[in-house]
């Protein structure tokens, strides 16, 4: 019998973290105003175009015919090993467009194909650069002071902060303002139904949990609220002051903010797509709630005039959009864990690849991915977009900086140093990723971003990921100690820092897997996941025998005809016994199950009304914990029952009243969405 229930527990548990695993990291939008784009240009500050001072860029990098060629051999590979439907790619250089072509379709069942100077792409993420430059154009105008207390902007609404110290606005493009993500209701599933961008930061701004200025912690809803920043201080809406001030000057006359694009952009939106059983399956379109971080729509060919405009230090042609000083400001690195580390500026984010510093950003929504690279030095930009979630653009670039800006003078070995076992113990643990949802119940995907570090062989350090649901790609790094705090990478040479806290404590480790910036924080041994599982089968398993015991014997004996009180001298605490285990096996089951079949990526849309019945029971079932409490004292004072009988009922007790703390910790407790 013991098997059976051991299997459908770890199937349960299994369901209920694995499924939630697939909330999507989104973005969001705002309720925009359809004003028609062909408004005439607003007049923007002219200069004599100066001549282009040449980069001293690598050799080869100056045939596009021989450029076209590598393209096309790894783009096309690519669409057909990662089953991508579409990719555009434009390449610019010395303050020119180098390359740009269009690869695959932008529509698989109308076979239309991607045409570089049309087909729109939604670039999520890369939007936050647009919102980032909106900024630094008002504080140009010294209208947005970026040292100031975001409060001092915000009338209808202020931002939770139970620090002493303000999060600035400046923050708001490093990531380090000290908020979290968001997942749930990030969308909407028609225009109509989209929430002013105000009214939904009102509601749903996630509150400051970490001291501002002290850690990057990736948000789109820090972009949002920039955006809605440069509402409140240019006095127009969003959508409106990017298309005067960034769209209009840069000559981007297919590019968007508005959801969907207005005709007649619309019908030149690539599909988005996922390919699932062999084919490729169309999805939906998001209407973005958080417009500032993730709305954008654009041709290739467009965000080469962009990144023509932040390479040549805010001028494009005879427009400038931003002075070369702000520029500049804008591309510093104004963020970092440690020195040896990437950093971040204003939302440029950093990359050490080949020796070369190359700044930009990802974007990723349902159906969609893309990159925007920057390589100040070199005067070149490259962007690539896809109408598929895929990795083309980092292995792109990977193989670009490869052939054409390859190490030749390696840097000098870092020599290593020892480390005392004690000094090794102290930085071991497990660490999860600061970038999950702390105030929803999507925070049950916080497992799935834990990283372990033990100790290596020859005093080193090597860090995985656990097991459990990750087997098939799980990362996996060695670190060799060059100072107490300290590592070089093995595998890439890269750098990973440990951080302590103000008692000096190891409480971080910046950078452990990826190029890019991160943090992850030391969690403490009741965290863990598998002491977790372990909590939640224990409490399934009891759960099964008190729904067994207190309700399915009782009605099995009365269906037989026999007296439904039994053996039971006090069948009213053995039918509380079985409700609670009922409600909360309904609860442990129905949640996931009931995610997967509606599909838990519909969460962006806000949480379903059968989800909210089921966080119904915790509350029902933590009521009934404290009676069944009562009825445990009064067995073992009265002797009720047999030994094993009060045993039993204890352990149920114990199940239910672990259960409260546990539902709490994963926001499962109440209505927390």
């Amino acid at each position: 019998m013991y098997k059976p229930i051991k299997f459908i527990c770890w199937v349960m548990i299994g369901i209920l973290f694995f499924s939630m695993s697939g909330l999507p990291s989104l973005a969001r939008d705002v309720n925009v105003p359809k004003f028609p784009l062909s408004e005439p240009q607003q007049q923007q500050p002219t200069e004599p175009k100066q001549p282009v001072i040449t980069s001293p860029t690598a050799p080869g990098l100056s045939n596009p015919q021989e450029f076209e060629g590598f393209v096309d051999k790894i783009i096309n590979e690519e669409i057909s090993k990662s089953h991508v439907p579409g990719v555009a790619i434009s390449v610019v250089k010395d303050g020119k467009l180098f390359f740009a072509k269009g690869y695959g379709y932008a529509n698989v069942e109308k076979n239309i194909p991607v045409i570089i100077d049309k087909t729109l792409f939604r670039v999520a993420s890369i939007s936050k650069l647009f919102t980032a430059t909106a900024a630094m154009q008002l504080y140009e105008q010294e209208k947005l002071d970026l040292d100031a207390d975001i409060n001092k902007y915000l009338t209808s609404f202020q931002l939770e902060n139970p620090f002493p110290e303000p999060a600035k606005v400046a923050q708001l493009m490093t990531h380090t303002d000290g908020t979290t993500k968001r997942r749930i209701g990030l969308a909407a599933r028609t225009a109509a139904q989209m929430k002013p961008l105000g009214d939904y930061l009102s509601k749903y701004m996630p509150p400051v949990v970490w001291q501002p200025g002290k850690l990057y912690s990736y948000s789109s809803h820090s972009t949002a609220l920039l955006g809605y920043l440069v509402e409140k201080v240019s006095g127009i809406s969003f959508v409106e002051y990017i298309d005067k001030n960034i769209l209009q000057p840069l000559q981007m006359g297919r590019s968007t903010f508005l959801q969907p694009p207005p005709p007649p952009l619309a019908d030149d939106l690539a599909m988005g797509y996922q390919y699932q059983n062999g084919q490729f399956k169309a999805v939906p379109y998001l209407y973005l709630n958080i417009a500032p971080a993730a709305s954008m729509s654009t041709t290739a060919t467009d965000m080469a005039n962009f990144m023509i405009a932040h390479l040549q230090y805010g001028r494009y042609n005879n427009s400038r959009i931003l002075e070369e000083d702000t520029v500049r400001l804008m591309h510093k690195q104004h963020f970092t864990h440690h020195p040896k580390l990437p950093g971040t500026g204003y939302s440029f984010r950093e990359r050490l690849e080949n020796n070369i510093r190359v700044i930009g950003h990802l974007g990723s929504l349902r159906g969609y991915s893309s990159s925007l690279t920057l390589m100040p030095e070199q005067n070149i930009g490259i962007f690539i977009a896809t109408n598929s979630f895929s990795g083309v653009a980092g292995k792109f670039l990977t193989q670009f900086l490869d052939r054409y800006f390859p190490v030749t003078n390696k840097s000098t070995p870092v020599k290593p140093i020892a480390l005392t076992e004690e000094q090794l113990n102290r930085l071991t643990g497990t660490y999860r990723d600061l970038e999950y949802p702390r105030d929803t119940f999507a925070k049950v995907t916080a497992p799935f971003k834990h990283i372990n570090i033990k100790k290596g062989e020859n005093g080193t350090l090597t860090i995985s990921t656990p097991s459990l649901f990750f087997l098939g790609h799980t990362p996996k790094h060695t670190l060799v100690p060059v100072e107490p705090l300290l590592f070089k990478r093995v595998e890439d040479d890269a750098f990973t820092a440990f951080g302590e806290d103000s008692r000096g404590n190891i409480a971080f480790v910046f950078n452990p897997l990826w190029s890019k910036i991160g943090a992850y924080e030391r969690i403490s041994w009741y965290e863990t996941i598998w002491l977790q599982l372990g909590i939640v089968s224990f409490c399934a398993i009891v759960f099964l025998s008190a729904c067994i015991v207190g309700l399915i014997r009782p009605l099995i004996r009365r269906l037989r005809g026999k007296s439904f009180i039994g053996e039971q001298k006090f069948s009213s605490a053995w039918l509380v016994a079985g409700i609670v285990g009922t409600l909360n096996l309904l609860f442990l089951i129905g949640l996931p199950l009931s995610l997967w079949l509606i599909g838990v990526w519909k969460l962006v849309y806000g949480v379903p009304g059968i989800v909210v019945a089921l966080l119904c029971l915790p509350l029902i079932t933590t009521v009934l914990a404290l009676v069944l409490a009562v009825f445990t004292g009064l067995a073992w004072v009265n002797h009720t029952w047999s030994f094993i009988k009060r045993l039993h009922y204890s352990l149920i007790t114990l199940a239910g009243l672990i259960f409260i703390p546990l539902l709490a910790y994963w926001n499962l407790l109440g209505f927390q969405f």
